[in-house]
């Protein structure tokens, strides 16, 4: 589906991001949720790095999606054992891409479908909702949950964000491929 995909920018600065496309999607997460693997998946070759230790990703990587737009990789939140300086700057330089990047048209969201969602997760939700960026959620690591838990985990998730608004929610797992082809086909609505 993505015939070629590949790495424009990478921002460690506010401000210094790539002219816009056609189409921006980005992809938020914790540090731990697996979203290197998926971007690995959805682009079917090892382009974003997978680190052992969670919160690798420092800067804003642009993905330039076969001149229709990009994926934007952004700096994982929440778990990463950085210093507080860091933290910070990596705040900073999201809530200039969330505020001032006018191209930027829809965030996947990606929350561990093992578990509720947690404080930074809500965080990061009640953000979106603030500054109006449309945003649908992404549950990773779906073979890690047993077949006969997976639909009482969603509910779980469900009932927990509905007090933020109803989602559409993309079940997916970037080691054995369910899902991806669904949420692929969403991301290809916005790169036309």
């Amino acid at each position: 589906m993505f015939k070629k995909v590949e790495l424009i920018k990478t921002a460690y600065m506010k401000g210094d991001y790539p002219p816009p496309l056609n189409a921006e999607i980005a992809f938020a997460g914790r540090s731990n949720v697996g979203k290197s693997s998926l971007l690995n998946k959805l682009f079917g070759i090892k382009i974003a790095k997978i680190s052992s230790n969670p919160g690798k990703t420092r800067s804003i990587n642009f993905y330039n999606v076969d001149n229709k737009g990009y994926l934007v990789d952004l700096p994982g939140y929440g778990f990463a054992s950085v210093s507080k300086e860091e933290k910070k700057k990596w705040a900073n330089l999201l809530e200039d891409y969330f505020v001032n990047r006018y191209s930027l048209q829809m965030v996947f969201l990606l929350i561990d479908h093992r578990h509720e969602p947690q404080k930074k997760d809500i965080e990061m939700i009640q953000w979106l909702r603030e500054l109006k960026i449309p945003f649908m959620i992404v549950l990773t690591k779906l073979d890690k949950v047993k077949k006969s838990e997976r639909q009482k985990k969603l509910n779980l998730i469900k009932s927990v964000l509905s007090g933020y608004g109803e989602y559409l929610y993309f079940p997916v797992s970037s080691k054995t491929g369910e899902g991806i082809g669904l949420l692929k086909n969403e991301i290809s609505k916005f790169l036309k």
